[in-house]
């Protein structure tokens, strides 16, 4: 009885580190932006390819967005930013609506797979978010919004092309375009919500 507890508190542990090792790869293979360019992202893809449906962290990078964007009190009336159901909602929402337009146009990714990259590629727009709110301690003023709009803008080019290397290679060559359209307004909503973002 000791031995089968012990066997499934390591087997437990064992699974929690590779987990948490995926996520932190997956990250990392998010973090190029294009495969064709980088040959160190070659060599990620091919030996830690992004699994079909690992959603862990896409759901802590949304969670983390959302909190982040959390403006203030519950009860303030005007507090400065959405609240945490609303980005959440649009994020995943989003998500959906592009995985469901990828497939319905063609798409060879599976239905997770692209929901998987099309969530870790909110993590450029989350470190914006982290610098944002850092700049903003610093205080508001003009200097302040050109910094933040320069990180906002650079961080969601980097989202965008990140998920479109992935994503509209598997689309049909006459289709692309109707693939990237939908992942441009996606990231654009989010980052817009970053760069207005004002603390209560």
């Amino acid at each position: 009885m000791a031995r089968k507890m012990l066997s499934k508190k390591i087997i437990r542990k064992h699974n929690m580190q590779n987990d948490t090792l995926g996520v932190g790869k997956e990250c990392f293979i998010t973090l190029g932006e294009n495969e064709a360019e980088h040959p160190s992202m070659i060599f990620m893809i091919l030996f830690f390819p992004l699994p079909a449906g690992d959603l862990w962290g896409p759901l802590v990078l949304c969670v983390s967005l959302a909190l982040m964007l959390q403006g203030g009190s519950a009860d303030s009336k005007d507090d400065g930013g959405p609240q945490f159901a609303e980005v959440f909602v649009i994020i995943w929402f989003g998500a959906v609506v592009i995985t469901l337009n990828s497939k319905l146009l063609g798409g060879t990714i599976s239905f997770f797979q692209s929901l998987c990259v099309l969530g870790y590629c909110v993590l450029p727009l989350t470190v914006a978010m982290l610098v944002c709110r850092l700049v903003l301690l610093a205080g508001s003023g003009t200097v302040s919004f050109i910094i933040r709009l320069i990180v906002v803008v650079a961080m969601f080019g980097w989202s965008t092309l990140a998920s479109t290397a992935f994503l509209a290679d598997s689309q049909p060559p006459n289709r692309k375009a109707l693939v990237v359209y939908p992942i441009f307004l996606f990231y654009f909503v989010i980052s817009w919500m970053i760069l207005t973002f004002t603390p209560q």
